[in-house]
């Protein structure tokens, strides 16, 4: 017997739109594309002067750790911040060939990342087989990841000496 999701059997899911494609399909199309350098590689790559970018958000960068020296932009602006021809481009930015080898933590969306900035012309562009995760697991450089705040024992809260009234 078949164990099956009640709520499934009363909400279909949708059909598809003609011509659309499923995240997995638009995934395996993006690597397709990539000569995706496994952790090792991508340290070698960014040693010998490939731009190790980091497109995770800050807290997910914050929470896990970074690589040291990697470029971190975030994945809503990589676009506009690598397009030579864009005047939101970085200072490295300068042409069509350059190395750039994307990092987030897994490996997913950095194909995909990767893709696009393919598609605005950085023929080079790849990404990092299972992200940061694995870099990490690999035993290759991080920092962090930071510790959350805490107040300090020594400062008495912001209300101390107040008189309540």
């Amino acid at each position: 017997m078949s164990q099956t999701d009640p709520a499934a059997a009363h909400c279909p899911a949708p059909v598809p739109p003609p011509g659309s494609r499923g995240i997995d399909e638009i995934l395996a199309a993006a690597r397709t594309r990539l000569d995706r350098l496994d952790p090792e590689q991508a340290h070698l790559a960014y040693r010998a002067g490939a731009l190790l970018v980091d497109i995770r958000p800050a807290a997910q960068r914050a929470a896990h750790g970074t690589v040291p020296g990697s470029l971190a932009v975030e994945r809503n602006v990589l676009e506009w911040r690598f397009d030579p021809r864009c005047p939101a481009r970085l200072p490295q930015a300068v042409g069509y060939d350059l190395p750039v080898v994307v990092l987030c933590q897994e490996g997913y969306t950095s194909s995909l990342a990767a893709a696009a900035l393919q598609e605005i012309g950085l023929f080079r562009a790849t990404d990092v087989i299972g992200g940061f995760a694995a870099w990490r697991i690999a035993g290759l450089p991080v920092l962090g990841p930071t510790p959350p705040s805490r107040p300090s024992v020594l400062a008495p809260p912001a209300t101390a000496g107040r008189a309540s009234r």
